[in-house]
């Protein structure tokens, strides 16, 4: 059961099209040729020198080599992994079918194989690092290989997805070489163990305290329920000093690793009205059901969606601003790295 890394576009903008339609498409755009034609990865190389001629020969290579992965290597059966740029989360299909072409487009979807998606937004956090580092190659296809990868994930499919049993320590070093020998995404790798590092010291009702701290820093007057059943309002805040400016959040967290549902989207609405919150914040560390996403422009007036990735980006925006006990329990600091080109 080979195993394949596929991403959908740099920044994640084609994982909706992936999803809904159940495909997986290579997304190079003017690349309208049928790939199945060309006998072998020369006429590939050939083909996109062609195509792409301000490209260099090194980039032409790696290229030649996804794109012949994608038409002649993957088979039916194989799995497919897709990392999420939109929450911290791994959507996992299966191929179902061959190779196709559609020349008419539009580009850049003009190859294509058919999936079930058999796993929605596993968290990240399931995974073990050292497959989270293959996860984080730069390469837009890949096969995963390295570290038993394809006996893990058949044993994580048989246990629904439940997270892996050897997950190594948080702070344990490792390679960030992937499975080609290019370099990993580094500040993914670093998002992953900070994650790490928060839900082992902010566990439960932890995560409301860590989440309070985060709207403290950012200006608002709050109220933090207490430990216990919450009725879907786990902190109240508001604008101001006193609190009683706007707006006036009604906030829910959960600290699960199993994505939310489109029911406690809906309760923390049915809270709002009772609060008489302006606005609604929900905060899900196991990210949301696809279902959910696919409804936000509904409700992007009234409530927020934070995943992991969300949460995250608001502590590194407001760190500095955290009260001092919220530091000592999670020491961070910045550093600077090269910024490597995305592969596409």
């Amino acid at each position: 059961m080979p195993v394949w890394l596929i991403r959908a576009g740099s920044h994640g903008e084609y994982e909706r099209k992936f999803l809904q339609e159940g495909r997986v498409y290579l997304t190079w755009e003017n690349l309208a040729e049928n790939l199945g034609r060309f006998p072998d990865r020369a006429a590939i190389l050939a083909a996109t020198a062609r195509l792409y001629p301000d490209a260099k020969p090194r980039r032409l290579q790696n290229w030649a080599s996804q794109i012949w992965s994608f038409a002649h290597e993957i088979k039916e059966g194989d799995l497919v992994i897709l990392p999420l740029k939109r929450q911290p989360a791994i959507c996992i299909g299966e191929v179902t079918g061959d190779y196709k072409f559609e020349g008419g487009g539009p580009d850049p979807f003009f190859h294509w194989r058919c999936v079930k998606w058999i796993a929605d937004a596993v968290p990240r956090a399931h995974f073990g690092k050292d497959l989270l580092f293959s996860f984080g190659a730069f390469l837009t296809i890949c096969r995963i290989q390295r570290n038993s990868a394809e006996a893990r994930l058949a044993a994580m499919r048989a246990s629904n997805w439940e997270p892996e049993t050897l997950v190594a320590s948080i702070t344990t070093n490792a390679s960030v070489i992937d499975e080609a020998g290019e370099e990993t995404d580094l500040q993914e790798l670093a998002r992953d163990q900070i994650a790490r590092l928060i839900s082992s010291r902010f566990k439960g009702h932890g995560l409301a305290r860590l989440v309070e701290g985060i709207l403290k820093a950012q200006g608002y007057t709050t109220y933090c329920s207490p430990e216990g059943p919450d009725d879907s309002v786990d902190i109240v805040a508001g604008a101001g000093p006193l609190g009683f400016g706007s707006p006036r959040l009604c906030v829910q967290v959960k600290s699960q690793d199993t994505p939310v549902e489109s029911k406690e989207l809906n309760e923390l609405r049915g809270a709002m009205q009772r609060v008489r919150a302006t606005e609604g914040l929900f905060v899900s560390w196991g990210g949301f059901k696809t279902t959910i996403q696919r409804h936000t422009a509904e409700s992007f007036f009234a409530v927020r969606l934070w995943t992991q990735r969300e949460l995250l980006e608001a502590l590194f925006a407001h760190y500095d601003q955290l009260g001092d006990d919220l530091k000592a329990e999670l020491p961070l600091k910045r550093f600077w790295t090269v910024a490597l080109p995305d592969e596409e």
